[in-house]
C-alpha cells in the first residue's frame, strides 16, 4: 500500500467504523440504554470527524484520485460520486443538527432528526465505500488530481 492509497483505506475505515457505531448507538436507544447511546454516538461523530479529518488534508496535500476505470463507465461514475458528495453533505449538517438536539435534551425532536440522520448516514457509508472499492480495488490507476478536477472530469 503506497501514499496515495493509504490515506483513502484509513479514511474509508472511519467512516466504516461510525457507520457501525450509529447502528450500535440506535439499537442502545432502543432498549432504553441511554447513556450507553449517548457515548456511543458521540464516539460515531468522533469517527465520522477523524474521516473528515484525513479527507481534507489528503484532499488539501495530495489531491484526489481521478477515474481509472472504462470510459464508458466515467459518466456513471461521475453521478454516483456527485450523489455520494451530496448525501454526504446532508448527513453531516443533519448529524450535527441532530447532536445539538441531543445535547439541549429536546428529545422529540432528537428522536425524529436521529431516525432520519442515521438512515441517510447509512446510505452515506455504503456509497463511500463503493466509491473507496471502485477507485483503489476494480479499478486502480487514476491520477492523483485535485478535487474539482475529479468532480468534473476534466
Amino acid at each position: 500500500m503506497d501514499l496515495f492509497t493509504v490515506f483513502p483505506t484509513i479514511s474509508t475505515s472511519f467512516i466504516v467504523i461510525s457507520a457501525v457505531l450509529v447502528a450500535i448507538g440506535w439499537w442502545q436507544i432502543i432498549k432504553g440504554k441511554r447513556s450507553a447511546h449517548k457515548k456511543t454516538m458521540i464516539a460515531a461523530a468522533v469517527a465520522a470527524l477523524l474521516f473528515f479529518i484525513v479527507y481534507m488534508s489528503r484532499t488539501v496535500f495530495i489531491g484526489n484520485t481521478s477515474w481509472g476505470g472504462p470510459d464508458d463507465l466515467k459518466v456513471y461514475y461521475q453521478v454516483f460520486l456527485i450523489f455520494h458528495i451530496v448525501l454526504a453533505t446532508v448527513a453531516a449538517v443533519f448529524g450535527i443538527t441532530t447532536l445539538v438536539l441531543g445535547f439541549k435534551e429536546k428529545y422529540a425532536k432528537h428522536r425524529k432528526w436521529g431516525r432520519v440522520t442515521a438512515v441517510i448516514w447509512f446510505i452515506t457509508a455504503i456509497t463511500g465505500v463503493a466509491v473507496y472499492v471502485l477507485l483503489y480495488l476494480l479499478y486502480p490507476g487514476g491520477h492523483t488530481k485535485p478535487v474539482w478536477e475529479v468532480i468534473l472530469g476534466a
